[in-house]
Parts: C-alpha cells; sequence; structure tokens
C-alpha cells in the first residue's frame, strides 16, 4: 500500500523512491509489526481474560504447569493481526507470492483458530476432530501447492541439497506439489507441538522466520542469486518484508508469552506460524535448510512419533513424556531452563542453516 503511494509521490519528490529498496521496508515492516503487537496486545489480552478464553493443563502432565489453567489463550491472534497488517502497509501488492504466504497462514490461522474455540469456548478438550483438522490442512497445503507448482519454471522447482554449488534434483511439477504440501503442513504441526512451554515455540520461528528472509532476498535478486549459485526466483525477493513482520510481530508476542506468561499462542498461532515458514522454505527452495534450522521443531515432532509408535508396538515409552519438552521437565529441569536451552540451540542451527550461503 505504502510502496504504490511512495511510487505516485515519487515522480514529484523523488526521496520517495527510497521506499524501493525492500531492505529498507523489511526494517519498516519490523519496528511496525512489533508496535502494533505492543499496542494491540495489552487491550487483547484483557478481552481474553474477560471472555474466559483460559488455557486447560493436563493433570497428567508437569504438576507446574496446574498454575497456568485459566491463562487467556488465542493470543496468536495478536500475530496474526500484526503480521497481515504490516504486510498489506509495507509490501508490494501485486506481488504473487505475498498474496501465496498470506493466504497459506491466514487459512492455517483459521484452522487453528476454530480448533482453539471448541476448546476454550466449547470446553470440548478434543478441539476440532483430527480428521477435519488434517482435512483442511491439506486442502489449504495441496491448494498452495498446486499454485506454486503449475506457475513457478522447472529452475524452480528443483530440490537443492546445500553445501554442494551444482547439486541440484529435477522434481517435476508432480514430484514439487508433494514436497510443498509434505513442507507446509508438516512445519505447521511441528511448531504447534513445539508451543508447550512460555516462549518455547515463538522465538525459535522468528530466528527461523528472519533467516527465511534472508533467503528470500538472496533468491530473489538476480545478481546475489547467481553469485551464490541459487535459482533466480522473481519476485521472491519482496517475502523478506513478510518474514520481517512475522519477526516484529513474534518478538511482540514474545514480550507478553515470556515466562510468566500472560497469554498463550494457541493453535490459531501455532499452525499458522508454521505453515508460514514451510511456505517460504519452499518457495525459496530451501526445504533441507528449514528443517536443518528448524531442528528443535523436528526433533519435537520426531519424540512423539517415537512415543506413539513405542507404546503401541511395546507397551513401553521412550520419554517421560512427549513432546519432548516435557520429557525435560519432568527430569527436573525447570521450565526456563527448558525454554532458554532450546532457544541457544536453536541459534546455533540457525547460523548453520546461514552457512550455507556461502559454503557450496
Amino acid at each position: 500500500m505504502l510502496l504504490f503511494l511512495a511510487n505516485w509521490l515519487a515522480a514529484d519528490v523523488r526521496a520517495f523512491s527510497v521506499l524501493n529498496y525492500i531492505t529498507l521496508r523489511a526494517v519498516f515492516a519490523t519496528m511496525t509489526a512489533l508496535l502494533i503487537s505492543f499496542v494491540v496486545g495489552p487491550a487483547m489480552i484483557r478481552k481474553l481474560t474477560a471472555y474466559k478464553i483460559g488455557q486447560s493443563v493436563r493433570d497428567d502432565g508437569p504438576q507446574t504447569h496446574l498454575v497456568k489453567a485459566g491463562t487467556p489463550t488465542m493470543g496468536g491472534a495478536l500475530i496474526l493481526v500484526a503480521i497481515g497488517f504490516t504486510t498489506f502497509l509495507w509490501a508490494d501488492l501485486t506481488n504473487r507470492l505475498v498474496w501465496v504466504v498470506l493466504a497459506v497462514t491466514l487459512g492455517f490461522g483459521i484452522v487453528g483458530w476454530v480448533d482453539d474455540y471448541r476448546k476454550v469456548v466449547f470446553r470440548n478438550p478434543k478441539g476440532l476432530p483430527a480428521r477435519w483438522k488434517y482435512f483442511w490442512q491439506t486442502v489449504i497445503g495441496l491448494t498452495a501447492a498446486i499454485y506454486l507448482g503449475t506457475s513457478s519454471l522447472p529452475a524452480q522447482t528443483e530440490f537443492i541439497v546445500p553445501f554442494f554449488k551444482q547439486v541440484a534434483y529435477p522434481m517435476g511439477v508432480i514430484g514439487f506439489i508433494v514436497l510443498t504440501y509434505f513442507v507446509i503442513v508438516g512445519t505447521s504441526n511441528a511448531v504447534n507441538l513445539t508451543d508447550g512451554l512460555d516462549g518455547l515455540a515463538i522465538l525459535p520461528t522468528v530466528m527461523v522466520g528472519s533467516a527465511l528472509g534472508v533467503f528470500a532476498y538472496v533468491a530473489g535478486n538476480a545478481v546475489f542469486s547467481k553469485y551464490l549459485g541459487f535459482p533466480y526466483i522473481p519476485g521472491a525477493g519482496e517475502l523478506t518484508v513478510f518474514c520481517a513482520a512475522l519477526a516484529g510481530a513474534g518478538l511482540g508476542f514474545l514480550w507478553f508469552n515470556a515466562y510468566p506468561a500472560e497469554v498463550f499462542m494457541g493453535d490459531v498461532g501455532a499452525l499458522a506460524l508454521g505453515a508460514a515458514l514451510g511456505t517460504v522454505a519452499v518457495i525459496v527452495r530451501q526445504e533441507i535448510v528449514l528443517f536443518i534450522m528448524g531442528g528443535v521443531f523436528v526433533v519435537e515432532t520426531l519424540s512423539v512419533m517415537l512415543q506413539v509408535a513405542s507404546f503401541k508396538l511395546t507397551g513401553k515409552r521412550i520419554f517421560r513424556m512427549a513432546p519432548l519438552h516435557h520429557h525435560y521437565e519432568l527430569k527436573g529441569w525447570k521450565e526456563n531452563q527448558v525454554v532458554v536451552r532450546f532457544w541457544i540451540i536453536t541459534m546455533l542451527l540457525v547460523l548453520f542453516g546461514l552457512s550455507t550461503l556461502k559454503l557450496r
């Protein structure tokens, strides 16, 4: 919106043309989303509290969590509002990739909102039945995958192996669609499983999202992408603004979600943010790098899968409780220790992922 206005004004005042720089708009997007979170956050928390939209806590988990019962949830709506408004404000709204990512983020957010609403308002602990949750995730994820797969050039659908300059495998349209679907839906659910402690999911999401913004900028720049050996993807650079908005909104939410949390993200935020990360990753062709940088999400998901498989096959549990963060809590780690240590691990993984920009 502001880019269109700036270009119009630039005909008379050249200074406005500075907003054509993606990096500048990304900085403004981060600051705007952060400011929106700070301004809207307290009012939203008061509304959620007034409507008694409180979190229910499992009684078979760590006993320290029982005091969290009743804490407002569905706070992820704050993140979506900040991201949506900021992206409309600073991104190029003629860019189709921006609309794809926004649509996927909002779509998964709606699925999460329905799930949360059924849990906290209708007092249905199961929320949205799993079959319907995955059905709508599949509809949204597959629609985005088909659109991206059928509107991309062959060079933009190759499977890129990091650390190797010339290793890229052509997948074809069908292969790209299948991979894209699993990345979007898988990342969405992985972030959702990780969202179990105060601040545990949101800061890794911010760090991974910020790093993906760097990859988006490189992929959308013909000079940088050629120099670094990445496929040039026209329009991908504009996703840097979206990732910046995600980072600002996430940091603003962390202000209220840090221990002891005033509000929880809920599925409305976790599902949406995970889907956003997955969508950006497939557009900029960095699925393996997403797997590396989001290692905490991956391990949390694997811990649940292994726990369920082990119990069904042998009747025994591998971990004291899944997802993995609860296992460490039951081993005696304090909640803050688990959260900060997982943050540190994510930071190291993100730096390792960023190293693939040059180590090729």
